[in-house]
């Protein structure tokens, strides 16, 4: 995670969730929670950048066990006080190294509201670390967010690469520059051929959402 963005984050901690008050979002909020844990029924995961914890409980519902990782100690102090199965546990761990993850334990994976974040040229080194931590033919699920004029904040400025940029103000009046792309599913697909198999992609009003299987 790139130093602006750990400090935006780090400072966003406690409000971080209004995001999921929307009116508009409700709805497709609580499909999205619902068909989340089938995803993972009696899977090892590791989930990526989990944040303030939102889609842990939802996701580790039915896992078998579950490693919940965030670079922020500030969100993972969120995410510890959620009332989460027993079998979740809670680790700091920078989703670009993913340091002290050990390699092909895990038989699935998440990422909530990551690949957004992600600048578009470092793409493809951070899916070949990931499934370096996977096992072979592990699942994966990505969600992630679509711009919708109306609800979702401006995009600033676009840079030489093709990444877009918001601007956004905290509660303390601070203003910050956050990375924040709108991916096609012909952008995301392209980024897995030869990697995956089984790709499931799914657009919500949103929201999207992509599964697919280690090939």
């Amino acid at each position: 995670m790139s130093t602006t963005l750990e400090r935006y984050y780090a400072r966003r901690a406690d409000s971080y969730e209004r995001i999921y008050a929307k009116p508009e979002r409700q709805a497709e909020l609580r499909a999205l929670e619902a068909w989340l844990p089938g995803c993972f029924a009696r899977r090892h995961v590791l989930e990526v950048a989990c944040g303030t914890g939102w889609w842990t409980p939802h996701g580790a519902r039915d896992a078998a066990s579950w490693l919940a990782t965030d670079l922020n100690p500030e969100t993972l102090a969120v995410a510890r006080r959620k009332a989460v199965p027993a079998q979740v546990r809670f680790a700091i761990a920078d989703a670009y190294t993913l340091d002290g993850v050990p390699a092909q334990t895990f038989d699935a994976a998440f990422a909530g509201f990551w690949w957004s974040h992600v600048p578009i040229a470092r793409l493809p080194g951070w899916l070949a670390l990931l499934h370096a931590r996977l096992r072979p033919g592990a699942w994966v699920v990505i969600l992630d967010n679509r711009h919708v004029e109306g609800s979702s904040t401006p995009i600033s400025r676009r840079d030489a690469q093709g990444n877009s940029y918001q601007q956004r103000r905290l509660d303390d009046g601070s203003v910050h520059e956050v990375l924040k792309n709108f991916p096609t599913r012909k952008e995301v697909l392209a980024l897995l051929v030869g990697a995956a198999r089984q790709a499931e992609w799914a657009e919500h009003p949103h929201y999207w959402t992509l599964r697919y299987q280690l090939a």
